[in-house]
């Protein structure tokens, strides 16, 4: 039975096929460089979470691999040579027992090998204490040679706030494990902005302080948000929990970046730092708006300006075969694409090269409309053009969303 934080979400839209999204995507010669895998499975749901997660369905963890093993055989074989890159997330990918862990793994190595695809990175999230040396076998025996471990903070008090049940002295042993099994691309994920905290800077300090020490290779670090639907937002809207002022969380980042850059890391888009050489590949092709094809219960997918969900229903999803039912489909047109390429370029530090900031100002819908937002937010100090590209300034890195917004 389902527990009640974490209900199956109904469709939000008219459900059709992956075959038909296929047909519709026409010639995707060499255009498909990532695989996402969506894990639904959590031991709690964390109320601040709006991914599809699933509390209490382990007894159907055996059933999801054989089904994902399945969608995957259905699809991989049909995408032409390219897939570069496997991201398996979730819910907790390593809440899965060990063997079906292996399975999983096995499998879609032995899809992808048949194929043709050459992966060069295969990441899988962890909780911290979901990684025993069983599951670092495990993943170092499937393939996967960099891990993202849900670290969050390292204080205890901001952990239950987060309702984040591992201990923090979890990580570093989580990540003892995966380095003794030869996995060394290791990523932190780290939350600020976390409520309730009495000097929440000094706080963050040494979240940062401990993540450093721990010689990552990357961190992302997230600013908290309300999202809609989720129980933190609720309570939230009915004055349980009081949000930390912006000017706070302003503080945070500055201090994120400070520190981080000191310590080494490189800040190579807004939430994201990396040793040299060390940058998430599978993200960066989120960012520059390239192709990824998803598998599993909710897991999107995008294709030459085409998105689409797989069914966010795990019984639904379990009970098919062959390609899943899906819930969404989007097809941008030019300006969509447009805007979005503006949107996710803008996200890198390296920002959007001047040719293509060009063409997306070109279309007549919004072309104009962009120009002069950008051109307005070069003389307001946040947006500059460096070294052939748009980028965002140190004060617009504050201010991102909106500067976004207007030229989404």
């Amino acid at each position: 039975m389902l527990d009640y934080t974490s209900p199956e979400p109904e469709p939000t839209g008219p459900a059709t096929t992956a075959e038909a999204v296929l047909k519709g995507i026409g010639d995707i010669d060499s255009c498909v460089q990532g695989l996402y895998v969506h894990v639904p499975f959590c031991v709690h749901r964390c109320h601040y979470c709006d991914f599809f997660t699933i509390a209490g369905r382990d007894q159907d963890r055996e059933a999801y691999v054989g089904r994902l093993l399945n969608e995957a055989a259905a699809v991989l074989p049909r995408l032409p040579v390219g897939i570069e890159t496997v991201f398996i997330g979730g819910g907790t990918p390593t809440h899965l027992p060990v063997d079906s862990l292996a399975a999983l793994l096995e499998g879609l190595n032995t899809l992808l090998t048949a194929a043709g695809h050459s992966v060069k990175e295969w990441t899988v999230e962890a909780n911290p204490d979901t990684v025993s040396r069983s599951v670092a076998d495990a993943l170092a025996g499937g393939g996967v040679n960099r891990v993202s471990l849900g670290a969050q903070s390292f204080e205890v008090a901001a952990l239950a706030a987060l309702e984040r049940r591992h201990n923090p002295a979890s990580v570093p042993i989580a990540m003892d494990h995966l380095r003794a099994v030869g996995i060394d691309d290791l990523s932190l994920d780290l939350i600020f902005g976390v409520p309730g905290q009495a000097d929440p800077l000094p706080a963050w300090r040494r979240d940062l302080a401990a993540a450093v020490s721990l010689q990552p290779s990357h961190l992302s670090c997230y600013g908290l948000t309300y999202e809609a639907g989720t129980p933190l937002r609720r309570r939230l809207e009915t004055g349980r929990v009081e949000r930390v002022d912006q000017s706070t969380e302003a503080d945070q980042y500055q201090e994120t970046i400070a520190h981080l850059g000191n310590a080494g890391f490189e800040q190579y888009e807004i939430s994201n730092w990396a040793q040299p050489g060390r940058r998430c590949l599978h993200n960066e092709a989120y960012w520059l708006n390239r192709n990824w094809w998803p598998l599993g219960p909710s897991a999107s997918g995008h294709v030459n300006g085409m998105r689409w969900r797989n069914v966010p229903r795990l019984g639904p999803w379990l009970a098919g075969s062959g390609l899943p039912a899906i819930d969404t489909v989007e097809q941008l047109d030019a300006d969509g694409q447009a805007g979005e390429l503006l949107m996710l370029g803008l996200r890198r530090l390296d920002g959007v090269p001047q040719g293509m900031v060009e063409l997306a100002c070109q279309t007549p819908e919004r072309g104009t409309g962009r120009l002069e937002a950008i051109e307005r937010h070069i003389h307001e100090g946040l947006l500059v053009w460096t070294d052939g590209s748009l980028r965002l300034t140190a004060r617009g890195l504050l201010l991102a969303d909106g500067v976004i917004g207007d030229l989404l």
